[in-house]
């Protein structure tokens, strides 16, 4: 990156400036991950790999943004009852809980499917 000198950094208008996009920071495109997009299907799994045998669900393709997805993956974890976590863009709920996750992801109105055995 060019070290740009001299460039806008406050603004009485709109407060302080991203150096990088010239942008106010609340606005500011520079850091902002963009997560590739699906194929518009969110797909609910199971997986026991690497978790000594304990199964986890997995929902994939949600179409949220990183923050929106941990909030939503809050709701999701309430009504399964159980623990969990959002890794790279992934769900991960303790336990098998298919049969919980799918009717919620439709009520979204989201494409689901079953993915796996």
């Amino acid at each position: 990156m060019k070290n740009r000198s001299g460039g806008l950094v406050f603004s009485t208008e709109q407060g302080r400036m991203c150096p990088g996009c010239r942008q106010p920071v609340d606005e500011c495109v520079c850091g902002a991950p963009s997560r590739p997009a699906g194929d518009g299907i969110v797909r609910v799994s199971r997986e026991t790999k690497g978790r000594k045998g304990k199964g986890v669900t997995l929902v994939t393709g949600i179409p949220l943004d990183e923050k929106e997805l941990k909030a939503f993956a809050k709701i999701l974890k309430a009504k399964c009852g159980t623990g969990g976590t959002v890794k790279d863009g992934v769900v991960e709920i303790q336990g098998d809980q298919r049969e919980v996750l799918v009717p919620l992801l439709k009520e979204k109105g989201w494409e689901v499917k079953k993915a796996g055995g």
